[in-house]
């Protein structure tokens, strides 16, 4: 009988929990359908407060298109969606705007041709919903039927425009991997939104979202009143959800969760104000009966950005110490792709903390979450190692249980059969293995892949080691050193353990001893024509 009741009460609270706005983008169909709705209205009365063009930058499926066809509904002062909410009182709402919304959200455009199809369509659209026809309206002349449809927007509805452009530079992603056929698209783009300066006589908003940030230069000329909010204080919750809208808006769907757990796997992303989650992930953990999974980070693929890395030899342990400039994470451009601008407006990295040096900002990066760091580590060993998933996932446990237990001969076994295993092909044509670098970054990829702590360059009194890996109750101070001699013959000394040796680097971990700890010295090296470990030694106290 109690079961039986049990039952019975967890259908009623099933029946009377608000519905998950899961794939959702329509504002006016989560306010009327009984969907949870995150209020956003206090920062977005805010920023439409001023006369503003505003630009925002957040990753994928973090609800920038609910943000835009909320501002929609607002300037066509559409009131009853907003019963309720902060701005419900704040706004006047019998003074409406035309709204023209230009959305490249939908679909994959893959040549010039269809851009201007896209735009031709989006603005025929544009036009019959205002009532409003461009004179002679032409696929060839897109810039000029914009201009055109502002002013006569404007003229027929007496009141400024709002112009709306949601995922601006998803045509461009869209070919990211194309350099030439990229710049073709952003050159169309261009002649788009090069129109708003020169109409912004008659504009009383403009707000423009996407993934990246392009140089104003490149893709913006001539639009530098652009007020860029990505990074500021003031918005850093205007996308995703808070910690408070988690407990409040969500407190029956998570009733029970785990909280400090749910925080590692998927909270994180700071965009310099209160860090918050991204809305998908929460919204299908609880849809899945609150099983972690990699919900985000599977919707989407970075394959093209892990190749780069891998063609630009860049050193994975870089990625957990990184300080970069402003300029870094400001804006790129297709001829010169920076991998981790692009790691940072994607959401693989995050700002972690900012300091100030010669009176300049500084931001320290990290990877958001638990999600964000198994996934990138999962695909970064595969693409270093070219290796299937179902062999990745073997050889994972492998390499786990062999450094869980400090098994040696198993951790000598498991890295020569994980160099091995990497086909012929990727060291033709280039000098991979000339690089000691490339050696740390395929290990650093599948010991992260394992859920070791990976201290790279781990600084000591004497000097610094390469990598020391935690994992369990071991500590391995690690020193990788790369031999370019033809026929490789063991040494004695070993030199990559005599130099750690020499350098005392293990000393700052010996009093870890005391809580159940083991300590060991490995030293690690690898022959560039062998392409492969060729020798290690370890020295445990």
């Amino acid at each position: 009988m109690l079961a039986l009741a049990s039952f019975i009460w967890t259908l009623a609270m099933e029946d009377t929990l608000k519905k998950l706005p899961i794939g959702i983008q329509t504002f006016s169909a989560i306010r009327e359908d009984n969907y949870v709705y995150i209020d956003k209205t206090p920062l977005v009365h805010q920023m439409v407060n001023s006369a503003g063009r505003f630009f925002l930058s957040r990753p994928r499926r973090f609800g920038k298109s609910l943000l835009v066809d909320t501002l929609k509904e607002l300037f066509e002062g559409n009131k009853a969606l907003f019963k309720g909410l902060y701005i419900e009182d704040k706004w006047d709402f019998s003074k409406t705007h035309p709204v023209i919304h230009l959305n490249f959200a939908n679909g994959v455009i893959e040549s010039r041709a269809e851009l201007d199809q896209a735009i031709y369509n989006l603005l025929r659209e544009n036009q019959l919903r205002l009532n409003i026809e461009c004179a002679q309206f032409s696929l060839h002349d897109p810039a000029g039927c914009l201009a055109q449809l502002i002013q006569l927007a404007a003229q027929h509805y007496g009141q400024k425009v709002v112009v709306l452009v949601d995922e601006y530079d998803k045509p461009i992603l869209d070919n990211i991997d194309q350099p030439e056929l990229a710049a073709t698209m952003r050159e169309g783009l261009k002649n788009i939104y090069s129109v708003l300066k020169a109409q912004d006589a008659h504009l009383r908003f403009v707000f423009m979202t996407g993934v990246t940030k392009f140089s104003k230069v490149s893709l913006f000329s001539g639009m530098n009143q652009l007020e860029d909010i990505t990074l500021d204080r003031r918005f850093g919750a205007i996308c995703g959800y808070t910690q408070d809208d988690l407990e409040t808006d969500f407190a029956e769907h998570l009733a029970g969760v785990d909280w400090a757990k749910l925080k590692d796997w998927y909270n994180g992303y700071q965009f310099l104000g209160e860090p918050v989650y991204n809305p998908f992930d929460i919204l299908l953990f609880i849809n899945k009966n609150k099983t972690y999974r990699n919900y985000w980070f599977e919707t989407g693929n970075p394959s093209f950005l892990l190749k780069l890395f891998r063609k630009q030899r860049y050193f994975l342990p870089d990625l957990s110490n990184l300080e970069v400039g402003e300029d870094v994470l400001d804006s790129f451009d297709v001829e010169q792709i920076n991998p981790i601008t692009l790691l940072f407006q994607a959401g693989y990295l995050t700002i972690a903390k900012t300091s100030e040096k010669r009176q300049r900002l500084r931001f320290h990066l990290k990877v958001p979450n638990f999600e964000v760091q198994q996934a990138l580590a999962d695909h970064f060993a595969s693409l270093y190692s070219q290796t299937q998933s179902e062999q990745r996932l073997h050889r994972q446990d492998s390499l786990f249980d062999a450094f869980e237990s400090a098994d040696f001969p198993a951790i000598q076994q498991q890295i020569e059969s994980l160099f091995a295993a990497i086909p012929w092909r990727n060291f033709t044509q280039n000098d991979l293995p000339d690089a000691e670098g490339y050696y740390a970054s395929v290990l650093y990829a599948w010991l992260c892949s394992i859920n070791a702590t990976i201290i790279p360059e781990d600084i000591t009194h004497h000097d610094q080691a390469d990598i020391t890996i935690k994992l369990g109750d071991q500590i391995y101070v690690t020193e990788i050193k790369l031999d370019k001699s033809e026929n490789y013959q063991p040494q004695t000394p070993n030199p990559a353990l005599a130099q750690i040796q020499a350098k005392h680097c293990a000393q700052k971990y010996l009093a870890e001893q005391q809580s159940g700890k083991q300590i060991h010295q490995l030293g690690l090296v690898f022959n560039k024509h062998a392409r492969n470990l060729v020798q290690m030694d370890w020295q445990s106290f």
